[in-house]
C-alpha cells in the first residue's frame, strides 16, 4: 500500500474514533447494568449483549426468567449501587408456567429494577399455544380445518378461548343472536329468596336437545347483574327440563326487568358449527375443528389456545415494567360455582400482584386473556398502572383489591371487556383507599365501567379519599345487565371525589342504566364537573347514602328518569345544587321523594317538548312550597348543539348567569405520553 495513503487512512481512524465511541454511547438505550433476552438467545451465555456474538459463544438470555435470576445473583448479599434494566428483544416468549417474582428480586425507592422493550420493538410474553399441523376436511359441504391435540383428550388440557391472527372467536352459540327465555324453574320445594339458586330450569321445545358431548355445552343465564355459567348435567326432553351441573348464582328470574323468568343462551353445540370463524373443540376425542375464513390456510393463519391462568405473579417491591405485551391466558369458576355475586370479582388477574410496593407499569399492553388484566391484590401500596392497554378480555382490565391502598390507574385504556364473564368491570376497586383513576378510556362493555367500594351499608370501609376523575366512559351494559353505573360506588367514602368524567351511551337490560350511580351505603361523596349523557334510566342515581355532594354537573338525555332517589331514610342523602338537567323524554325525578331528607336548589331544568315540568306529585309552585327549588330555574341552557352532544355553554346561558361554572373536558381521558 502507498505509504502516504496508509498514514492519511491511520490518521483518519484515529481522529474518528472518539466520535464512533461518543455516538455509540449516546445511543445506548440505558444506563447502568443492562441485561437482554432475545428469541435469538441462549440461557447459558452472559445475557450482556444485545444480539448473539459473531462467535455463537456469547449473547442475549433466550427467557425472561434467566434475565431475573442473573439480577438475583447480582444483588444477592448486596446492595444495589447501579440502575438495573432488563431489555426485552421483539418477538414471542410462550411461558409454560407463571413468571414469578418474589421478595429477593426487589429492587430498591431510588433503583427500582426495570424490565422493558428494547427500544422500537414490541416483546410479547405468552401463555398460550400456537395450534399447527391441520389436516382438511369437507364436513356438511364446509371446509373445515382439524388437529388432533393429544392433550386435549388425555385431559391435560382444555381451552374454551381460541384466537385466530389475533382476533378472538367465541364458541359456537344459540341463538346465534339475541337470547332464549325460561319458562319456570322446577326444582323448588319452597319458593326462596332471589338470591338463592337454583339446579334445574324448563325451557321452550327444541331450544335444548341431546347435542354431541352435552356436558360440555354451557347455559349462561343472565340474572340482573350477574351470569352464571354452567355446563348441563342433563336434559329431560320429553319434559323441556335441563340440569345444571353448578347452581345458579341467583334464582333464575328476572322479574324487575319485566320478564318473570331469565335469559340465557347456549355455548359450545358441535352441530352449529356451520359458518367461517366458527371452531370446536371436542374434548373426548381430543380434537380441535375450525371453519376457516375466506382466503386463510394453514400457511397464513396463527391459531392460539391459552395454556395458564396467570403469566406473572409479583411478590417483590420497586419492580417496573415498560412497553410488554402479555396475551393468552384462561380460568373456570371452581365446581361448586356457577359465578360471582357481583362483578365477576373472584375471576383472577393475569398479571398478579401481592404485598409490594412502589411498582410500576407502563406502556403495556394486556390482552387477548379469558380473565381480568391486572390484579393488585393484598397489602399492595403505591402501584402505578399507566398508558397501558387492556383490551379482549374475557373479564374485566383492573382489579385493586381489599386492603391495598395508593394505587394510581391513569391514561389506560380499557376495551372489549366482559366476553366471557359479562358481569366484569373495567377498573374495580374493592375495600381500598386512597387511589387515583384519572384520564382512562373505558369503554365497551356488559357492566358497570368503573366500580370503587365494596361495602353494603353505613360500617367502617377503608374507601376514603378516592378520586376518580378525567375519565371517558362509553359505550357500556348493551342492553345485557342490569343494575349497573358508568361510575359506581358503595359504602362510606370519606374525601373521595368524582369530577370532570365525560359519561355517556349507557343502557342496561330492564333497569338500571344510570351514568353515575351511588349505591348503598355511599357517603360524603362529591360529585362535580362531570358531563353525563344518554344513559339509558338516569344520567345520576343515589339508591340511599348520606350527605353527598352534587354540584355543578350536566345531567342530559336520558331516557326513563334523569335523576333517581330509591330510598327514603331519615337523614339528608343528596344536596343536589348548581347542577343542569337537560331532557327530551322521561320524568325529571323519578324513584322516592317522599320524606325531604334531600336538598335540591339553584339547579336548570329544561325539557324542550314541554311547557311545564312535572315534581313528584306537584307542579312547579307546589314544589317549591314544600321546600325544594327555590332558586332553581326552568329554563333553556342555551348549548351550543346538544343534537351533536355539543353540551358547551353559550355565552348567553341563563345556568352561567346562576353561577355555574363551565366544565372543561378537554383533558379528559389519557394525556399524551410525556
Amino acid at each position: 500500500m502507498n505509504i502516504r495513503l496508509f498514514a492519511f487512512l491511520l490518521l483518519g481512524t484515529i481522529l474518528c474514533t472518539p466520535f464512533f465511541v461518543q455516538a455509540a454511547r449516546q445511543s445506548d438505550p440505558a444506563t447502568g447494568i443492562v441485561y437482554y433476552v432475545s428469541p435469538a438467545g441462549n440461557d447459558a451465555w452472559s445475557g450482556k449483549l444485545p444480539v448473539p456474538a459473531s462467535s455463537g459463544q456469547d449473547g442475549p438470555f433466550a427467557t425472561i426468567q434467566a434475565a431475573r435470576d442473573a439480577v438475583r445473583s447480582l444483588k444477592s448479599g448486596k446492595d444495589l449501587t447501579q440502575q438495573v434494566t432488563v431489555f426485552l428483544r421483539d418477538g414471542v416468549y410462550r411461558i409454560d408456567k407463571p413468571v414469578e417474582f418474589s421478595s429477593e428480586d426487589s429492587g430498591t425507592d431510588n433503583l427500582p429494577i426495570l424490565y422493558a422493550a428494547y427500544p422500537g420493538e414490541n416483546p410479547v410474553i405468552s401463555g398460550g399455544r400456537p395450534i399447527q399441523r391441520w389436516s382438511v376436511e369437507n364436513k356438511d359441504g364446509k371446509v373445515t380445518w382439524y388437529v388432533d391435540i393429544p392433550e386435549v383428550k388425555s385431559g391435560a388440557w382444555w381451552f374454551r378461548e381460541l384466537f385466530v391472527n389475533g382476533k378472538r372467536l367465541p364458541r359456537t352459540r344459540l341463538p346465534k343472536s339475541g337470547y332464549y327465555q325460561f319458562t319456570d324453574l322446577v326444582d323448588l320445594l319452597e319458593r326462596p329468596t332471589w338470591g338463592d339458586g337454583v339446579w334445574a330450569a324448563m325451557f321452550n321445545p327444541g331450544e335444548i336437545k341431546y347435542w354431541k358431548n352435552l356436558q360440555d355445552v354451557d347455559i349462561v343465564a343472565l340474572t340482573r347483574w350477574i351470569e352464571s355459567r354452567s355446563p348441563i348435567a342433563g336434559i329431560d326432553g320429553a319434559k323441556n327440563i335441563v340440569t345444571f351441573k353448578k347452581k345458579s348464582t341467583f334464582r333464575l328470574e328476572n322479574t324487575r326487568a319485566g320478564e318473570k323468568y331469565a335469559r340465557y343462551y347456549v355455548e359450545n353445540v358441535f352441530e352449529e358449527m356451520d359458518g367461517p370463524g366458527e371452531w370446536y373443540l371436542d374434548r373426548p376425542a381430543g380434537r380441535l375443528y375450525y371453519i376457516p375464513s375466506d382466503g386463510q390456510t394453514p400457511e397464513n393463519t396463527v391459531v392460539e389456545a391459552p395454556v395458564l391462568t396467570r403469566l406473572v405473579t409479583l411478590q417483590a417491591s420497586n419492580i417496573q415494567f415498560k412497553g410488554i405485551t402479555f396475551r393468552h391466558a384462561e380460568w373456570e369458576f371452581p365446581a361448586d360455582r356457577a359465578g360471582s355475586v357481583q362483578a365477576a370479582h373472584e375471576v383472577p388477574g393475569a398479571l398478579y400482584m401481592e404485598g409490594v410496593e412502589n411498582c410500576l407499569l407502563s406502556q403495556c399492553t394486556i390482552e387477548q386473556c379469558g380473565t381480568y388484566g391486572i390484579e393488585i391484590g393484598k397489602n399492595c401500596r403505591d402501584i402505578v398502572i399507566r398508558h397501558c392497554s387492556i383490551r379482549n378480555m374475557g373479564a374485566g382490565g383492573i382489579k385493586v383489591g381489599h386492603d391495598s391502598t395508593a394505587t394510581t390507574i391513569a391514561d389506560n385504556v380499557v376495551s372489549e371487556c366482559g366476553r366471557i364473564y359479562h358481569s366484569a368491570i373495567g377498573i374495580w376497586v374493592g375495600n381500598s383507599g386512597h387511589n387515583s383513576i384519572i384520564h382512562n378510556h373505558v369503554y365497551d362493555l356488559f357492566y358497570t365501567g368503573i366500580s370503587v367500594g365494596w361495602s353494603w351499608g353505613y360500617g367502617d370501609t377503608q374507601t376514603q379519599d378516592n378520586e376518580i376523575a378525567y375519565n371517558h366512559i362509553h359505550d357500556i351494559g348493551q342492553d345485557v345487565l342490569c343494575d349497573m353505573g358508568a361510575i359506581y360506588t358503595l359504602g362510606v367514602a370519606d374525601g373521595s371525589r368524582i369530577h370532570h368524567n365525560l359519561i355517556h351511551d349507557v343502557r342496561c337490560h330492564g333497569f338500571g342504566g344510570w351514568g353515575i350511580y351511588l349505591d348503598e351505603g355511599t357517603t360524603y361523596m362529591t360529585v362535580e364537573n362531570n358531563l353525563v349523557y344518554r344513559a339509558e334510566t338516569g344520567g345520576f342515581h343515589i339508591h340511599y347514602g348520606k350527605e353527598n355532594l352534587v354540584q355543578n354537573n350536566v345531567f342530559a338525555l336520558a331516557t326513563t328518569n334523569q335523576i333517581q332517589r330509591s330510598r327514603n331514610e331519615d337523614h339528608i342523602g343528596i344536596h343536589f345544587v348548581g347542577n343542569i338537567v337537560y331532557f327530551t323524554e322521561g320524568t325529571l325525578l323519578g324513584g322516592t321523594w317522599k320524606n325531604n331528607q334531600f336538598r335540591l336548589d339553584n339547579n336548570l331544568y329544561w325539557n324542550p317538548n314541554e311547557k311545564e315540568i312535572a315534581f313528584p306529585d306537584a307542579d312547579y309552585e307546589t314544589w317549591k312550597a314544600q321546600g325544594h327549588d327555590k332558586k332553581s330555574r326552568i329554563a333553556d341552557p342555551r348549548f351550543v348543539d346538544p343534537g351533536n352532544d355539543d353540551f358547551r355553554l353559550k355565552s348567553n346561558s341563563p345556568a352561567i348567569r346562576m353561577g355555574f361554572r363551565r366544565i372543561d373536558l378537554t383533558k379528559v381521558g389519557p394525556r399524551p405520553l410525556e
